[in-house]
Order: structure tokens, then sequence, then C-alpha cells
């Protein structure tokens, strides 16, 4: 089968189109044919090991300390199950699926084998492959961070990078869960944060949200440029921020704070629930929650789709095409 591999850590060129063997499905697992895969901020992070400060080794020690341990990249799919193993009985040949691998990756080929009680779900019937592909990195990701958050219906969220994967995905769960929300964003984006259900929008290079006078419930950082020092007066008394990119010197804050102030901080990576994918798919379906779709980009193109990410301008979700 046709895979991208990467051999070393470096730019988009180090991605390369190779012939590698068709995996074969444990007596537990599915053989799924890829249709769809994305390109996340998680992809290019460690394909370049452009991390938050103070993670680079730990990083290293994950993924591979002098070059990847995981040839292949990709944490997301959609696609068909093609062949099952004998002891599967939740999925049938035939079944459109989607499915989450997070730090396993190898999504990035037209084949890849997943335990039948791992992420794998079936595709919302609304979907198509490359809507559905793009369910499960921002949006178990922002379900992750409001439940450690434990967020309740009427209180104040303000989403910063709400025009990203995870940030478009925070919006409309936030609105699903009956929070009124604020998303801060460029100017070009202000109407597609507003139509995926915020109720008020900031435009970050005409205003600062942190010295407007507004206290919030909730701030979800997505973007790693608000640190607790430019939230904490932009908090109500218990608010929580939700840093979703925190670097090292962040996360050592998060004691002092918790015992120094009435606030909270919260990092760290997200949990990947099989629960929370049925979730995303059963809103989905129910036109709860759609993933936005910025770019779509060939199999033979993922190099210059992980540029494109890399300058962190992307809307939403970068889809790969098989």
């Amino acid at each position: 089968m046709k895979a991208i591999v990467y051999e070393k850590y470096g730019p988009p060129e180090v991605l390369q189109l190779k012939e590698v063997a068709k995996p074969t499905p444990k007596d537990n697992e599915v053989l799924i044919k890829i249709h769809a895969t994305t390109v996340t901020s998680g992809d290019w992070r460690v394909r370049s090991l452009t991390v938050p400060a103070g993670f680079s080794l730990l990083m290293r020690l994950v993924f591979g300390v002098f070059k990847p341990r995981q040839a292949i990249l990709g944490s997301e799919l959609a696609g068909v199950v093609e062949s099952v193993g004998k002891e599967v009985s939740k999925f049938k040949i035939g079944d459109p699926v989607f499915a989450f691998s997070d730090a396993a990756m190898g999504c990035y080929a037209q084949y890849k084998c997943m335990p039948q009680d791992g992420a794998v779900v079936l595709k919302p019937a609304n979907l198509n492959y490359d809507a559905a592909a793009a369910l499960s990195f921002g949006g178990s990701t922002a379900l992750d961070f409001f439940r450690r958050a434990k967020l309740q219906p009427g209180q104040s969220v303000l989403v910063n990078g709400a025009s990203g994967s995870v940030g478009s995905a925070a919006v409309q769960l936030a609105r699903h869960f009956g929070a009124n929300v604020t998303g801060v964003c460029s100017t070009s984006n202000l109407e597609l944060v507003q139509s995926l259900g915020a109720s008020q929008v900031i435009d970050y290079t005409q205003q600062d949200f942190s010295q407007n006078g507004e206290r919030y419930d909730i701030i979800v950082d997505t973007v790693g440029t608000a640190p607790s020092s430019r939230c904490k007066n932009s908090l109500k008394k218990g608010g929580r921020l939700l840093m979703v990119l925190a670097g090292l010197p962040d996360m050592l804050q998060i004691p002092w704070i918790s015992v120094s102030s009435n606030k909270k901080i919260i990092a760290g990576p997200a949990s990947v629930r099989v629960a929370d994918l049925h979730f995303l798919a059963e809103l989905a379906a129910a036109g709860e929650f759609t993933p936005v779709i910025d770019r779509r980009y060939p199999f033979e193109q993922i190099a210059e789709a992980h540029r494109y990410v890399e300058t962190g301008r992307k809307k939403g979700n970068v889809i790969i095409t098989l």
C-alpha cells in the first residue's frame, strides 16, 4: 500500500510517499480502507518537534529520541471496513467508520488496523468522509477540557483562537452545553465564528479581550497566547483557564495559582474516550456539531498541506483525500 513516511524530524519535505506492507488485522481488529485523513497542529509539531517551551526532550522520549519511532503520522481517518478479525463482532465488512489513533498515529496510509474496542465509530450518515475524518481531534480535545472544567449551562465562555480545529469545536460544543460563547479570532474569521454559535466575537487585531473589562467563567486558550498573567483579571471568581497549548513554565504555575487565588488553570494532554467519539457522532448526526473544513489536498500533496498548517492560519481542519 502507499503511505506517507518520514524517517527524520524536519520541514515538510521529510514526508515521502512510499510503498509499505499492507497491514493484516489481528483477531480483535478491523482493517479500514482510508478515504480521508487530516493534518492537525499535532501532526506538524511531531514532524518538526516544534513544541511549547520545556517539552522538547519529552517529545523525543515519546516519539523517538534520534528519529521517529512511528514513521507514519496522522491521527484521524474516515473510511470503510475492508476486513475483520475472527473475534470482531461490533463491525462488519463495508461499514463506513471514522477513527482516532491519537499519539499512536499511522493514518497517513491507504489502510490502517484498529482494535474494535478502540476509538472507531460508525460514520454519521449525513457527513461525507472528509467531514467525518475531522470529527475527532478538535472535538475530543474540547470535550475533555470542558469536562475537566465542569462547564455548566448559562456560564460564560471565551474561546481564544476560535477559528482553529479545537477552537471551532469548542465554540460549537460550549453553545450546545448552554454556555454564552465569545470567540476571539482575526478579522477574516469573525463571520465564521459567529455562524458557529458565538454570541459575541472579538477581532484580536482591533481589541485585546483582556482589557475590555469583561469577566468569564471559562477562558479556553487554544493557541498559547493567553497565559494566566494575561487572563487573571478576565476570569470571574472561581473561573477556569483552559490551556490547550501550554508550555512547561505555564504548567509549573498551576499549583501556586490554585492555592493563592480563587481561580484555576487546567492544562495537560486531553484524554481520549471512545464514548466522546460516539457523542460527537450523535451531535453531528443531529446537526449540532459540524467540523469546519478549510482546505483539501490530495494524498500526494501532503507536504504542501503541512506547510499550510504550519502557518497557524488555517480555519478549522485541513483534509487529505485518498
